[in-house]
C-alpha cells in the first residue's frame, strides 16, 4: 500500500505537467533546456550576465523580470507577444488594464536580445529570453534554481484583450484567479506557489486602495488586514492621488526571494486582497499558505516546478511563429 501510495504521489507531482498537456496546442515536450547547446553554446550565460548587471543595478528588476514573463504567458501562451510595440498591425499588449504603467523591464529584454543577435543571429527567440531571465531573477536574490525548458518561437500577434481578460487581477475572486489558471492547465498548487512570487517586487497603491477603505462597499477597511499594517498603508496611500505610489509585496524582506510572503499572510500582512484570500475562502489554498510559511524547502521546490509548467503554456514550436530580430517588433515590421 505505502509504495503503491509512494508512486501514487510522485504520479500526482506531474500531474500539473499532465494536464497542461491536454489543452494545449503544441507538445510542451518538444521543449528541452540543451535546445541551443549546439546552435548558441553561449545563450544562457549571455542572459544570465545581462540579468545579473540589472538586478545589481536595480534589485527590483528580479520582480520585474518574473512578472514579465508571467504576463506574457497568460496571454497567448509563452510566446513574446507582451513585448511588442503598437505598430500598423499590432495593438500593444503594454497598454492593457494590468500592464501600463506597471510592466517593466523591457530595456533590460533589448539589450539580452543584441547581445545574443551579435553571438548568434536569428537564433534564441524573444520568448525564451524572457523564461530564462524569470529564473535568473529568481536566483539571484536568492530563490530556486530550475532547468528552463527551451525552444519556444516568438507570435506574429498580440492580443490586447486576452492582457485585459486572461491575467489573474489583484482584486479578482479567488475562483476567478483558479479558473484563469485552470484555462491554461494549471492548478491549485499552481496557484499558491505562483503567488509566492510576491515574495520581492513592489505594487502601485491603486491596486489595494480598497482593502483600506472600502473592502465591501461599506465604507470600512478590509477586515482580514491587521490593523496596524492598514493604518501604515494609508499613510502612503490615501483616498485619491497617489495611485502610482509604491509598496512592498512582502513587507518583511521584500528584496529576497522567501517564504516570508506566507508568514505575512498568516498575520493579516498579506498586501493585495488576492494574496490574502489564499488564506481566508479556501481550505485547499490556505493549507499550501500553512505548508509553505513553515517551510520553504517545500515553497521552493512548488515555485520551481510551478515555473515550469507555466512555462509549457502553448509554446510556439517547430516552423510557428518566428524568432524576432528585435523583440519589439515583428521581422516584416514597415
Amino acid at each position: 500500500m505505502a509504495s503503491s501510495m509512494g508512486s501514487l504521489l510522485v504520479l500526482c507531482l506531474a500531474c500539473p505537467l499532465l494536464l497542461a498537456g491536454t489543452v494545449r496546442a503544441n507538445p510542451w515536450y518538444s521543449l528541452f533546456p540543451q535546445f541551443y547547446d549546439h546552435s548558441c553554446p553561449k545563450a544562457k550565460e549571455i542572459v544570465q550576465s545581462i540579468v545579473a548587471q540589472a538586478v545589481a543595478q536595480e534589485t527590483r528588476m528580479a520582480a520585474s523580470l518574473v512578472r514579465l514573463h508571467f504576463h506574457d504567458c497568460f496571454v497567448k501562451g509563452c510566446d513574446a507577444s507582451v513585448l511588442l510595440d503598437n505598430s500598423s498591425s499590432i495593438v500593444s499588449e503594454k497598454g492593457s488594464n494590468p500592464n501600463l504603467n506597471s510592466l517593466r523591464g523591457f530595456e533590460v529584454v533589448d539589450q539580452i536580445k543584441v547581445a545574443l543577435e551579435t553571438a548568434c543571429p536569428s537564433t534564441v527567440s524573444c520568448a525564451d529570453i524572457l523564461a530564462l531571465a524569470a529564473r535568473d531573477s529568481t536566483v539571484l536574490v536568492g530563490g530556486p534554481y530550475w532547468d528552463v525548458p527551451l525552444g519556444r518561437r516568438d507570435s506574429l500577434g498580440a492580443s490586447i484583450q486576452g492582457s485585459n481578460n486572461d491575467i489573474p487581477a489583484p482584486n479578482n475572486t479567488l475562483p476567478t484567479i483558479i479558473t484563469k489558471f485552470k484555462r491554461l492547465g494549471l492548478n491549485i498548487v499552481d496557484v499558491v506557489a505562483l503567488s509566492g512570487g510576491h515574495t520581492i517586487g513592489l505594487s502601485r497603491c491603486t491596486s489595494f486602495r480598497q482593502r483600506l477603505y472600502n473592502q465591501s462597499g461599506n465604507g470600512l477597511a478590509d477586515s482580514t488586514l491587521d490593523v496596524s499594517y492598514a493604518a501604515q498603508l494609508r499613510q502612503g496611500c490615501p483616498r485619491s492621488g497617489g495611485d502610482n505610489n509604491l509598496f512592498p509585496l512582502d513587507v518583511v524582506t521584500s528584496t529576497k526571494f522567501d517564504n516570508f510572503y506566507f508568514k505575512n499572510i498568516l498575520a493579516g500582512r498579506g498586501l493585495l486582497s488576492s494574496d490574502e484570500i489564499l488564506l481566508t475562502k479556501s481550505a485547499e489554498t490556505a493549507a499550501l499558505v500553512k505548508a509553505y510559511a513553515d517551510d520553504v524547502h517545500l515553497f521552493f521546490q512548488h515555485f520551481a516546478q510551478s515555473m515550469v509548467n507555466m512555462g509549457n503554456i502553448m509554446p510556439l514550436t517547430g516552423s510557428q511563429g518566428e524568432i524576432r530580430k528585435n523583440c519589439r517588433r515583428l521581422n516584416n515590421y514597415h
